[in-house]
């Protein structure tokens, strides 16, 4: 049952921009801190990602008992899952029942979007207009937008004119969408085409995948998750959730402590055929060195290859399916459900569109440089403008006039991911110089959260209005975030990582890579050293 959202009063102590797991969380914390919060979430109900993204075979990469909230013991000991990864309609029921368990509802306004926000330095509060035509006051400022919410839809000559239905996965509609029968086209084959790809070829009476680049892909091997074993996990769910967020990504991955020249050719063979048996990510740590040294990952990669070449039975369209172009791991790493199983049903065709070019979208389907295919319907799997995008469409203005996606024209500029220079009393959770996309999101979105909110109670308890982010700080930041990425072989891949996707878009790297345990380390002694490179220059 929905609350009704009732505000008397325009003028609150925060501000949140979306309502899914990093803003529920952060309503969440500055409530029980005594401060009136407002969220805005641009949809009609909670879960953000996941609200959006219900497309066929939507599902986390992170297995279920890790991608949840830990500051409740009481919801992580209630909570029961189905499967060893958690599909996107059971995510978007548990993130319902957290925000039903806590009453959050009555503090968000639904279909709501903000438009803009403009600092005001004379009374050191943000000014926010939203969809409805409102203004409203606040303190903070809050982004919960998250880093893949801002979906893209290519810029294609002809689709206005597209006579058939088509959807992005990233927007899809609550109401099922029927495939029986029809011809369809898919656009993209990363982590959302991979998903959704098998699902669609069970019931297309064609379907034709459009490819540019091909993605590595592990098995799942997704299960049914006993109750025994949530049991077992919950027993150590304290020791557990500690040792995730002192990992480097947050989850309780099999890290090895070995190079790849370490071990003999059997024992390297040995170990990628364990980590292949087991499934998900964990792959791409077999050993210490496949992010740094390629020739490991050239080996790495050569295994997957193989498999491909085992799974798919028409050479020629297995070796369009084969990566070649980028090392292992430096683009997202997919997990999969019988991705290239998929591509031997006799109803699926694969087209390289990095050899015959899409050129148009015609009224009966798609043109290519050397083929017309009539369809029925496009699927666009085309991903997003990750991490900036959302934050550049608030039009979000500073101190002194400036607006935000002016300032990172050059690439982002932030102070360990939180706060931008001219930018005062504003927070970014999971922001662009922090772990957030490399990491379990949900891991460092509890981290960000609880760092902002013992800010703010720290500025209330000293009496100070504003908090800014000093420049050197921010600089110094900058650097350490690329001099990391340089250090590995993210950087050589064109991927969404460095906002390769995105015509136009600086290739910088934008995630900070030395890890979630190193980083939170930092976190907590800038805050030891007096919150070191952020002023507090104004009293209440």
């Amino acid at each position: 049952m929905k609350t009704e959202n009732k505000f008397e009063k325009n003028a609150v102590d925060a501000i949140v921009i979306g309502a899914g797991f990093a803003g529920l969380y952060m309503l969440h914390r500055l409530r029980l801190q005594g401060m009136r919060v407002r969220v805005f979430e641009a949809g009609d109900g909670v879960g953000g990602t996941w609200y959006w993204n219900c497309y066929p075979g939507a599902r986390c990469d992170v297995e279920s008992m890790q991608y949840s909230y830990s500051f409740s013991e009481e919801i992580q000991q209630a909570w029961i899952w189905s499967e060893r990864y958690p599909r996107q309609d059971e995510i978007l029921k548990y993130i319902n029942h957290v925000a039903d368990h806590l009453d959050l509802r009555r503090d968000i306004q639904f279909n709501t979007r903000v438009t803009q926000g403009e600092f005001q330095s004379t009374s050191n509060t943000w000014n926010v207009q939203t969809s409805d035509g409102q203004t409203h006051t606040a303190r903070f400022l809050i982004t919960a937008t998250g880093c893949l919410s801002a979906s893209r839809v290519p810029d294609v000559p002809g689709l206005n004119d597209f006579k058939g239905q088509w959807f992005h996965t990233g927007q899809w509609p609550k109401k099922p969408v029927d495939f029986k029968g029809k011809r369809v086209g898919v656009i993209g084959t990363g982590s959302s085409g991979i998903q959704i790809i098998p699902m669609i070829a069970k019931e297309a009476k064609e379907l034709v995948v459009f490819q540019r680049t091909p993605n590595f892909s592990i098995p799942a091997w997704n299960r049914p998750l006993s109750i025994a074993e949530q049991d077992a996990w919950k027993l150590n769910y304290a020791e557990y959730r500690q040792r995730a967020r002192n990992s480097r990504s947050g989850i309780l991955y099999d890290y090895s402590t070995r190079a790849t020249s370490d071990v003999s050719n059997e024992e390297r063979e040995a170990e990628y055929e364990r980590r292949w048996a087991k499934g998900g990510a964990n792959y791409t740590h077999a050993f210490n060195d496949i992010f740094t040294n390629r020739e490991s990952n050239d080996l790495a990669a050569e295994f997957v290859r193989n498999k491909i070449r085992s799974i798919v039975k028409d050479p020629a369209v297995a070796d369009r399916l084969t990566p070649k172009d980028h090392a292992i791991g430096t683009k997202r790493i997919c997990v999969d459900s019988d991705y290239y199983k998929t591509f031997n049903n006799e109803n699926v065709k694969l087209v390289d569109i990095r050899a015959t070019p899409l050129e148009a979208i015609s009224p009966q389907g798609i043109q290519t440089s050397d083929a017309n295919y009539e369809l029925d319907c496009i699927v666009f799997a085309t991903g997003y403008d990750a991490v900036t995008g959302a934050l550049e469409r608030l039009n979000l203005k500073g101190e002194k006039g400036q607006n935000l996606k002016d300032e990172w024209t050059s690439g982002p500029r932030t102070y360990l991911g939180l706060m931008s220079v001219g930018f005062p009393n504003l927070f970014f959770i999971t922001g662009p110089g922090s772990p957030s996309i490399l990491t379990n999101v949900v891991v460092s979105i509890e981290q960000h959260v609880d760092w902002i909110a013992r800010c703010i109670q720290h500025m209330n308890a000293i009496q100070k209005s504003k908090i800014q982010a000093q420049a050197p700080a921010q600089e110094a930041w900058v650097q350490r975030v690329n001099d990391l990425a340089k250090n590995t072989l993210f950087p050589a891949s064109a991927s969404w990582y460095m906002g390769a996707n995105v015509p136009g878009k600086p290739r910088v790297f934008l995630p900070f890579l030395g890890g979630l345990g190193t980083y939170t380390e930092i976190c907590e002694q800038v805050i030891s050293d007096g919150y070191r490179g952020f002023d507090f220059p104004s009293s209440l």
